[in-house]
């Protein structure tokens, strides 16, 4: 049987901690799908094309990675969808592996055939979040280090539009 995961985020923006976490996780499974999902909790910085398009220009070079869109599903249904047994996801610290217990337990309440699959951040990017990245981009400070090529050309454009 095909190993199947699901990486599901919003990806606003994709950091070098996600990606880092994409490229190990593509090690684990015969496919990787990357879901590019819509956190109603936040307020998006990049449209849902423009996360889609950086997204997959990041993991081009991953042969068995592929990034779908996802806007109005459970995680669990779009697995299912797609046939994928688990699912994948990252953690930095403590409070993200409390978030993250809590998701994997509901989703297992709501799916008991898929199973998360958690890998710790590594320690290079282990301090590294979107959130944090978005604050010190906005000030003018130097995050090209923490984000793939594709998406730093994309912040570096949305600079462009703002400065005009």
């Amino acid at each position: 049987m095909k190993r199947i995961a699901l990486f599901p985020g919003s990806f606003d923006p994709l950091t070098m901690g996600h990606l880092d976490t994409i490229e190990r996780g593509a090690k684990l499974f015969d496919e990787l799908i990357i879901g590019v999902f819509v956190n109603t909790n936040k307020n998006s910085f990049f449209t849902h094309d423009e996360k889609l398009v950086t997204v997959k220009e990041s993991v081009a070079h991953i042969e068995n990675v592929k990034v779908i869109a996802q806007e109005e599903k459970l995680t669990v249904d779009v697995a299912n969808q797609l046939g994928a047994k688990f699912l994948l996801r990252g953690v930095r610290n403590v409070k993200d592996y409390e978030y993250e217990k809590d998701i994997a337990t509901m989703n297992a309440h709501l799916d008991k055939n898929i199973e998360t699959v958690i890998l710790m951040a590594s320690p290079k990017y282990n301090h590294v979040s979107s959130s944090i990245l978005k604050e010190i981009w906005k000030f003018n400070g130097d995050i090209q280090d923490y984000l793939p090529t594709a998406v730093y050309t994309a912040l570096e454009k949305k600079r462009d539009l703002f400065e005009k």
